[in-house]
């Protein structure tokens, strides 16, 4: 299993290529833009016009796109990946998806004899850059096994949470998370800076105690920067919260804090800041 292919070389897909290479893995690539994939291209990447003429020249075909619908596009159309990629491939959706796509997707490529497991992640450009993302799959213990190696190239924490979905799953409960820490963490150090304190020494004092959190450490830094490039676009974040939200509606869950910090962000992005990263939250505060 050495040809692997990567489709979609966005914030985090451009390093996780250069990953896969630096493992020995030769890398077969497609996006809709071409200008973003330049720099893999040059490091060694192979390009495609068409993800079609890509699918047959690889063993493993990995997935990395904006949304739900991009992702049922390049796998159930008339000519998608469960008809163009070769009977005992192997490919992997690392999009954060619908946990039911996710599983229509697994069964049909059963059929046409094709392994389907998804495997979202978590992490940001910084993980992708690193090699450290947290990366939750769902599919077939076997399945699993046979891909370890490729998603060990990218991914410090690998963890087979569960049958088809349940990496999905496993994101929106990431997600959830994330979502009303971004409000705590915001909060802090509104709430910092009206108070008069320097907040760089604020965060020495908490982020080591029980406030520290992943996003305390590695997004307000870059808020006090006025760093709020993208390293999850918050239109992105947003889709996400929605699955979630969706998901749990058919559970009969109420989970009024997620539901609070769409709202928040869909104000953001109504505001012009959807290509913003995830820490302009700050901006909900200071408008």
């Amino acid at each position: 299993m050495k040809k692997v292919g990567f489709v979609g070389v966005g914030v985090m897909g451009a390093s996780m290529i250069r990953n896969l290479m630096k493992a020995g893995f030769e890398v077969h690539i497609y996006t809709r833009t071409k200008e973003k994939a330049d720099a893999v291209i040059e490091s060694g990447a192979i390009w495609y016009d068409t993800p079609q003429t890509l699918a047959p020249n690889v063993d493993v075909l990995i997935t990395m796109v904006g949304y739900p619908t991009d992702v049922e596009q390049l796998y159930l159309a008339e000519d998608g990946f469960l008809t163009t990629l070769r009977a005992g491939a192997f490919a992997i959706d690392m999009t954060t998806s619908s946990p039911n796509l996710a599983k229509k997707i697994a069964d049909e490529g059963k059929e046409a004899g094709i392994s389907v497991l998804d495997a979202p992640v978590s992490g940001g450009d910084i993980g992708a850059k690193n090699g450290t993302l947290t990366i939750m799959v769902g599919g077939d213990e076997a399945n699993f096994s046979a891909v370890e190696p490729v998603l060990k190239a990218m991914g410090q924490s690998v963890i087979l949470q569960g049958g088809s979905g349940a990496g999905q799953h496993t994101k929106m409960v990431n997600q959830i998370a994330i979502a009303s820490n971004m409000i705590g963490v915001t909060e802090a150090i509104v709430y910092a800076k009206k108070a008069g304190l320097n907040p760089e020494n604020v965060l020495a004092s908490i982020s080591g105690g029980a406030a520290g959190s992943w996003s305390l450490s590695n997004l307000i830094p870059r808020v006090l920067k006025d760093d709020f490039s993208p390293g999850f676009f918050i239109k992105h974040f947003i889709k996400d919260m929605r699955i979630a939200l969706d998901e749990a509606k058919q559970m009969g869950l109420e989970l009024p804090g997620l539901a609070m910090a769409e709202q928040m962000y869909q104000q953001l992005a109504e505001s012009g800041f959807a290509d913003n990263g995830t820490q302009t939250l700050i901006k909900y505060y200071e408008k």
